[in-house]
């Protein structure tokens, strides 16, 4: 299974996301505007990234069925 790329993309996708929550989490801790409105973006990227992971997932189950 870790060779097939498929599954390498959706662990990779799993993993951007979690990485860019956890930046946004501990931007948004530190305080401030400037850190507020960085926080915002970043969260906003996650949702994207949330996005792409979940229609990853979702092919991958769909082929490998």
């Amino acid at each position: 299974m870790f060779s097939d790329p498929l599954f390498i993309l959706v662990v990779l996708a799993c993993g951007v996301v979690a990485a860019i929550l956890i930046f946004g989490i501990t931007t948004f801790g530190k305080g401030g505007i400037e850190n507020g409105k960085r926080s915002n973006k970043l969260m906003r990227w996650r949702i994207i990234a949330q996005f792409v992971a979940v229609l990853a997932i979702l092919l991958f189950v769909l082929i490998r069925r």
